[in-house]
């Protein structure tokens, strides 16, 4: 009887879902090798390799990861019988693109379930994702993480991956200080995430591996709070699914990958941002979310903008710096900053002609981008190139709209002011009666 033929694979990724989706699904499946993995997105993460210490037995030199540019040539080279498609927030129509691209060479494309890439945990999960990113979920986990607190139950969130660095170092990641940060040489787009579980003394995992990663912060919790990001789906089954939609953009929540799942998914639909979006944005948002998933308790939510020291910036010649996935692969304009910097009277710099080096390249390639400067910090030299765009600008100060202290990694020579946003009273009045109803089933 011939021996049947394992079936060769590359996984499409950007150095998060994809590594995840292997070591779920993948790693020690003697039915499939995974031949490579290609890598797009995010800036310093090709040309490396999935460690065999995560990769498992079947891999002991482990996979290579190459630019997602060399996929026909990969697929011609090693006979390729499968695609998988494992990165997020993309329009529906970019995901099309690239089956067609990937089916005209002749491999299947396949969009891994829920169901095969999720597990199980022993504790109560409740998952906070996104139809976009940027639509709010950071600041509505950090109010879940407040009434959890009053209700006297102890959470260890767990946030989806951004390993760009030594997987290995990577592979369980815990922080409970902003010391960890710095240990963990966090990137920019890292701290926005983590520095403000910390900031309220909280215990945040992340990493390559979940299972693990799981594993660990079950011991030290009542409750695990996935934090999704981009508008990615949970890595854990959910008890409590709470979506975020933004009422800035609708029409998102139906025309973008994953997101539109996340939003069928649901157990509870926040839509953010209503006091500064449209009436009829608002409503077409709602009138889509009913249409696909009925049972959805839906919460409509403001989002409250404050700003630090506003008599700084107050109808001062301003440069804005944004949270920067928001505003890039987020497809935002602007964000919190913006918004602060225009209540007060602000001239806004254009940041575009200051820029140096990676920044400029940023600028370059999302033109959507004229008002604000998203804060990317893949490295020590974009963040150096970073702070030194915004020493170029000629301003009178600085609006710094990222969730993060940016004073702890530059050294900025201007005055600033840093906005922050929460969500507003009602919608957490309304969250919360809903997580006391859950808790008491």
């Amino acid at each position: 009887m011939p021996v049947q033929r394992k079936k060769r694979v590359i996984i499409m990724g950007a150095a998060g879902r994809d590594f995840h989706n292997f070591n779920i699904f993948y790693r020690d499946n003697p039915e499939y090798e995974v031949v490579a993995f290609t890598a797009t997105q995010i800036s310093y993460i090709t040309d490396r390799r999935y460690p065999t210490e995560l990769a498992g037995s079947l891999y002991p030199k482990g996979i290579p990861i190459f630019p997602e540019e060399r996929l026909p040539e990969l697929i011609e080279k090693h006979k390729v019988n499968q695609v998988v498609f494992s990165y997020s927030d993309l329009p529906d129509s970019y995901v099309m693109s690239k089956a067609a691209w990937v089916n005209a060479m002749g491999p299947t494309f396949i969009l891994p379930g829920t169901e095969a890439t999720m597990i199980k945990s022993k504790r109560p999960v409740i998952s906070v994702c996104a139809v976009r990113t940027g639509s709010g979920k950071s600041q509505t986990s950090r109010r879940i993480v407040d009434i959890l607190k009053e209700m006297g139950i102890n959470a260890v969130a767990v946030r989806h991956p951004m390993p760009y660095k030594d997987l290995k170092k990577q592979a369980v990641q815990r922080f409970a200080s902003y010391d960890d940060c710095i240990r963990h040489e966090c990137t920019i787009e890292e701290l926005e995430e983590y520095e403000p579980y910390t900031d309220k003394g909280m215990v945040v995992y992340a990493g390559v591996d979940y299972e693990a990663i799981l594993k660990k912060a079950e011991k030290e919790a009542d409750v695990i709070i996935w934090d999704g990001g981009n508008n990615d789906t949970p890595f854990y089954h959910s008890d409590l699914m709470i979506v975020i939609a933004d009422a800035l953009r609708p029409g998102h929540e139906l025309g973008y990958y994953p997101g539109q799942t996340n939003a069928r998914m649901a157990h509870i639909l926040i839509i953010n941002k209503v006091n500064t979006a449209k009436p009829s944005d608002i409503r077409t948002v709602e009138e889509n979310i009913r249409k696909i998933n009925p049972r959805a308790r839906i919460i409509k939510a403001a989002s409250d903008i404050k700003i630090d020291s506003p008599d700084i910036v107050r109808n001062k010649r301003v440069i804005i710096v944004e949270d920067g996935p928001t505003v890039t692969h987020g497809g935002m304009p602007y964000g919190a900053g913006y918004i602060a910097a225009k209540r007060l009277g602000c001239k806004i710099v254009d940041p575009r002609k200051h820029a140096v080096g990676s920044i400029k390249k940023t600028f370059e390639k999302y033109p959507h981008l004229e008002k604000v400067l998203p804060a990317m910090g893949y490295s020590q030299k974009q963040i150096k190139e970073l702070n030194k765009t915004i020493d170029n600008a000629e301003c009178d100060a600085v609006v710094i709209g990222t969730p993060i202290n940016l004073g702890r990694l530059l050294s900025i020579d201007k005055p600033s002011a840093r906005v922050r946003y929460e969500l507003g009273a009602k919608a957490t009045a309304a969250l919360e009666r809903l997580l006391r109803e859950f808790f008491k089933k």
